[in-house]
């Protein structure tokens, strides 16, 4: 009998060590798995990374190639112009180092069968132009020439080493350039250096010994790797960019994804040796705890992806597109949720109705989905409230009411209801037991609390009279809504944020654009709470009613304002630039000629219009019969109105400059006019009240 219970407990041993063992093997090899799909995501993360980032130089290298095209096509039979064009665009966009024109045989027969203009930005910044064609640089056998001249569009080059422009390992998009009857004359060129992309691809190296390697779409190394060792199993992932041909390569021995795993493997072999005796105690409670930990996972798991399908839901309610109204230079608004938990109580909304600006920002009591599905309800009964009314009171009485009657579970929430008139800058508001705005005046340069009549938070009182206010604000005004997760945030010391400390901080703020507001402020907040838990939704939205124009003193130093201001505008990436030149050459003469003994200003202001609404109001009859000529088309026009108190001048009168002289022969002056005249649709000028009234317009 005892043999037999012997015979009994070995063979449950056996059956135990045998179960372990094979328990053991399936986790090892749900391990690899495991390990493996991580390597895999990891991989694909970084090379999706790598290729995002390749795009964006891609995108911009062919941008500035066709720039550069563009600005040679304006006179491609000039010597002169093929030069000036390397040399504007490097002094019109500072974060580009080179540019390159290469142009067919003869073009200019006085330069030879050779003429490659390349100019490059010096450390000491200057521009430095050299002619680098030659007998010893044949570039009509380069592949990037052959490519540049038969390709009709952005062609990038196989990697080659630039031995007379960049000195360095290089890639060239290229873009042909063509003269006015449609003949390939020249080709445009911008490098991008192979070290660029060897520092961009440090952060694929995503494990100790991987390594990774981008390759061209011949096959040629552009980032090389090592080379692999025979015996040695390796995972491979690639990506492909589509813009420029490369393949990203991110190689993984297996014995590196698996190092720790395998580790493991070694130490449980030995303690199953040791440990033989209490197998059948250690699988039984293993297995116990194993099956109660995969449900308790399971069930959180699910209630995690149902929470993030919330939030999801949740966060696509509010607006999310900034700039929100790009057809609106007067209007500027930026907002930010971010919640304590995965969904929050927490909202802003806003949209435009009949020219004016209808706004809100609510704080339900609680958290979580509860909070969340009364904040979903606030919203839809702003929208419906509001949709025909504009009596602020009105408005939220409608919607407390609303509320009160279907609040079951005692919930609350404060809210704060605006309505800005876009044309006189009247704001019309009422306030329901929320935050008091801060309003930022731009001529007292100061923070204030707006003044409110405190009212009743919405679904208390079904019947409760809410008292509407007003406040008139001025241009370049900004009101800075806010919930109490803001005022309220504490430190580990469970100190609280305050209110004075967010008017001072928001008093310091020079920069008033409203994404430049809240970002600073989020910054300055979480530097304060350090780490410590966020208990309460953070929520914030800002409104600035902006002037469209820009003042500046006769001062050179200050042309950096108008690119700034220019570039605020949100105008068309197209049109951009044409923009910033012709209005920094106007600006720069006026500072330079308009004033020659004494201070003035300059007025800038900008207007976004189609051709009807120019028509209406253009003063000048010849004027409206052109304009009217010509509104079968339509189109979009941005003007700029630049007005000056200094010495007369009709720019609009001055000739013509023949640009086909050499530069010994032609006067000296009319290149500005001149360049202004070939960004531009229109000029205008006219003298009023004893000012310079000088309208650029661009056509959309």
């Amino acid at each position: 009998m005892a043999q037999k219970k012997s015979r009994t407990g070995i063979w449950i041993i056996l059956v135990a060590a045998m179960m372990i063992a094979v328990i053991f093997c399936i986790q090892y090899f749900y391990g690899r798995a495991s390990l493996r799909k991580e390597a895999e995501q990891r991989a694909q993360s970084e090379l999706r990374r790598a290729e995002l980032e390749i795009n964006v130089v891609a995108v911009e290298t062919e941008t500035m190639a066709k720039m550069l095209t563009t600005l040679a096509e304006r006179d491609v039979d000039n010597k002169d112009s093929i030069v000036n064009a390397t040399r504007t665009l490097l002094h019109s966009l500072k974060n580009v180092n080179c540019a390159c024109i290469a142009c067919t045989e003869y073009l200019f027969p006085e330069e030879g069968r050779w003429f490659e203009i390349y100019s490059s930005r010096q450390p000491d910044g200057n521009i430095q132009t050299l002619q680098i064609g030659g007998a010893d640089h044949d570039y009509f056998q380069t592949e990037w020439y052959r490519n540049g001249v038969t390709i009709d569009s952005c062609y990038w080059s196989e990697p080659y080493m630039d031995y007379y422009g960049a000195r360095t390992m290089v890639v060239t998009c290229t873009h042909p350039i063509r003269n006015k009857q449609g003949d390939v004359v020249a080709v445009a060129g911008m490098d991008v250096s192979l070290n660029y992309l060897q520092l961009m691809s440090e952060y694929l190296q995503i494990y100790k010994d991987s390594y990774y390697t981008i390759r061209s779409r011949e096959g040629l190394e552009i980032v090389a790797g090592i080379d692999t060792v025979p015996g040695r199993k390796y995972y491979v992932y690639d990506e492909y960019i589509e813009k420029t041909g490369w393949k990203i390569s991110i190689i993984i021995p297996e014995d590196v994804i698996f190092e720790g795993l395998n580790k493991v493997r070694y130490i449980v072999e030995v303690l199953m040796v040791i440990g033989l005796a209490l197998l059948i105690f250690i699988v039984w409670h293993a297995s116990r705890d194993n099956k109660r930990l995969m449900v308790t996972t399971a069930k959180n798991q699910r209630m995690e992806n149902e929470l993030h399908i919330a939030r999801t839901i949740q966060m696509a309610m509010l607006p999310r597109v900034f700039p929100p109204f790009k057809d609106r230079p007067d209007l500027n608004l930026y907002g930010m949720v971010d919640p304590a938990k995965e969904v929050g109580g927490d909202l802003y909304d806003f949209y435009v109705r009949q020219n004016k600006l209808l706004f809100c920002v609510g704080d339900v009591s609680g958290k979580g989905v509860p909070a969340a599905l009364v904040m979903a309800m606030t919203r839809t009964l702003f929208r419906n409230a509001s949709a025909n009314e504009e009596d602020t009171a009105a408005i939220v009485s409608g919607m407390n009411k609303a509320l009160a009657e279907q609040n079951s579970q005692n919930m609350f929430l404060t809210f704060f209801l605006g309505i800005l008139d876009c044309e006189t800058g009247k704001l019309s508001y009422c306030n329901a037991g929320h935050n008091a705005p801060v309003l930022l005046r731009h001529q007292k340069k100061e923070a204030e609390k707006l003044h409110v009549v405190a009212n009743l938070p919405l679904g208390i009182m079904d019947d409760f009279i809410f008292q509407a206010q007003e406040v008139q604000m001025n241009y370049d005004d900004v009101i800075f809504l806010y919930t109490d997760g803001l005022t309220e945030a504490e430190d580990k010391n469970l100190k609280q944020y305050g209110d004075e400390r967010m008017l001072q901080h928001l008093a310091l703020i020079s920069d008033s654009r409203p994404r430049t507001i809240i970002e600073n402020m989020r910054t300055n907040v979480n530097a304060f709470v350090d780490g410590a838990q966020q208990n309460d939704d953070l929520t914030m939205l800002a409104i600035r009613y902006q002037t469209p124009a820009v003042i500046m003193s006769n001062d050179i130093q200050q042309i950096p304002l108008l690119a700034q201001w220019v570039n605020s505008l949100d105008i068309p990436e197209k049109q951009n630039m044409a923009v910033n030149l012709a209005l920094e050459e106007i600006v720069s003469n006026i500072i330079f000629y308009a004033y020659p003994d004494k201070k003035g200003q300059i007025y800038v202001e900008f207007a976004k219009k189609t051709e009807n609404e120019i028509v209406k109001t253009e003063k000048d009859t010849e004027d409206k019969e052109r304009l009217s000529a010509v509104n079968g088309q339509l189109s979009t026009r941005l003007m700029f109105t630049i007005t000056d108190s200094g010495i007369p001048f009709d720019p609009t009168k001055h000739e013509e400059v023949d640009i086909s002289l050499s530069a010994e022969e032609r006067q000296i002056g009319g290149l500005g006019i001149h360049l202004v005249r070939q960004l531009m649709d229109e000029i205008h000028y006219r003298r009023e009240e004893d000012k310079n009234v000088l309208t650029l317009i661009k056509k959309i």
